[in-house]
């Protein structure tokens, strides 16, 4: 007989200390759909993104879960959770929506998120005094939305964006200029090799020592993403232009995909195989084909071959 699986509600205190606020539950289908219900009933609100409580920083909630049964990532794929062992928050923001909705920067919120995660883990890393086994193992983003370590899967994210309540009626909140933006973010921390759900996954704890608790890795990783998510947003709110020319210069040391020959596959089936150059003005992948055509890709899904 197969035995229930033990959930209760995260403690995160750093977190809390930090976060504009934190919903903490035991199990749900999906983080960030808890969060896109709350944000739709008004039970999760924020202040607007011209009124934080600090002009360097925009407020950010947290949406957190200790298992999700129907954990979602990008083009319909599922993400695993496992209690104890992997991190399934949500992270909570509003921003302009001229700058969510806007084709020529908005790719670059999900750069943002990748990065306030790879910074947020190697900032926990060396918070506690641990350190990664040897030089060739280190944290990367894998375009567009995973966090890599030594070529492998070492967790996801979703960026999605929630229209805020009352936005068609023009709410004195500001609501008509603002939405929601949540970024969904599973990292696996202490799964052993026997769990990893697939061959190409893995769990931070392969790739370091020195590590602490699991509860002590998810609650300060999660305390520096409130915090780098919130300074990096404010920051592109305030000049989206410039900051999308600082990040693709920040993504040319982190992206994993780059001078790597790969294949992108697309939603409608089809494939392109080239070498990725780096990131467009946009925040597309550049793969550069055989007859040395450049070519943008804004979405696919990218192995290497």
């Amino acid at each position: 007989m197969m035995l229930a699986l033990q959930t209760t509600k995260p403690q995160l205190p750093k977190t809390e200390a930090i976060a504009n606020r934190i919903v903490s539950v035991a199990e749900t289908d999906s983080t960030n759909a808890l969060a896109a219900q709350m944000i739709a009933d008004g039970s999760l609100a924020l202040p607007s993104s011209a009124a934080g409580p600090d002009a360097e920083r925009l407020s950010v909630a947290v949406v957190v879960a200790d298992r999700q049964v129907a954990g979602r990532g990008r083009n319909g794929h599922t993400w695993i959770s496992q209690p104890g062992r992997c991190s399934t928050i949500s992270y909570v923001v509003r921003i302009p929506r001229a700058v969510a909705l806007d084709p020529s920067v908005n790719g670059w919120l999900q750069m943002i998120a990748g990065l306030t995660t790879i910074d947020a883990l190697n900032g926990m890393i060396e918070e506690y005094g641990a350190s990664m086994v040897d030089s060739a193992h280190f944290l990367e983003l894998k375009w567009p939305n995973d966090v890599f370590c030594h070529g492998l899967k070492l967790g996801g994210l979703l960026s999605e964006v929630v229209m805020l309540p009352g936005a068609e009626g023009g709410a004195a909140d500001g609501a008509d200029d603002d939405v929601a933006l949540v970024f969904g973010v599973g990292l696996n921390l202490a799964l052993d090799p026997s769990r990893l759900p697939t061959s190409k996954s893995t769990s931070l704890q392969l790739h370091a020592t020195g590590l602490p608790s699991f509860d002590a890795m998810q609650d300060a990783v999660a305390a520096r993403s409130v915090e780098g998510l919130g300074i990096r947003l404010a920051k592109f709110v305030a000049d989206p232009q410039g900051q999308a020319e600082l990040l693709r210069d920040e993504m040319k040391t982190i992206c994993w995909a780059r001078g790597r020959e790969v294949e992108a596959h697309f939603t409608d089936g089809s494939t392109l195989t080239g070498e990725a150059i780096g990131l467009d003005d946009d925040a597309s992948l550049v793969l550069r084909t055989s007859d040395g055509v450049d070519h943008m890709v804004h979405t696919a899904d990218v192995g290497v071959l």
